[in-house]
């Protein structure tokens, strides 16, 4: 059962190299942006960390942790995919325990509209 959400057929590792590819292929929305964020994320009892680096127009992907993180958001895999596709309020997320949120919260806002910008699913 797909559930609308084409993520859903494809690995972490799979998503993390379409969100990679995406990022570079339009790096206007980040351009002014030295951000590092991490991600906790628990993919039916499987818990991998990732972190994404927005480095003034240039994206970066690692497996484990390669930095200190400005903002590393907790999620579960599903929440994780309906983050990229646009269908997670993180906001009502946030408030229900589903997504958490460690360091400066206006950069996980800020994560959620930049997201926004690209289209993951499909």
């Amino acid at each position: 059962m797909n559930m609308g959400n084409s993520l859903n057929a494809l690995s972490l590792d799979e998503i993390w190299a379409k969100i990679g590819q995406e990022l570079n292929a339009k790096p206007e929305p980040y351009q002014d942006e030295h951000v590092r964020y991490e991600f906790i994320i628990d993919e039916k009892g499987e818990v991998s960390r990732w972190q994404l680096l927005l480095d003034n127009g240039r994206a970066e992907i690692f497996p484990g942790i390669a930095g200190e993180p400005a903002c590393t958001l907790e999620l579960s895999g599903k929440h994780f995919r309906k983050l990229l596709t646009g269908d997670l309020n993180s906001m009502a997320a946030f408030m229900t325990g589903k997504l958490k949120v460690l360091g400066n919260v206006g950069f996980a806002l800020k994560l959620e509209n930049l997201l926004k910008e690209y289209q993951f699913s499909g």
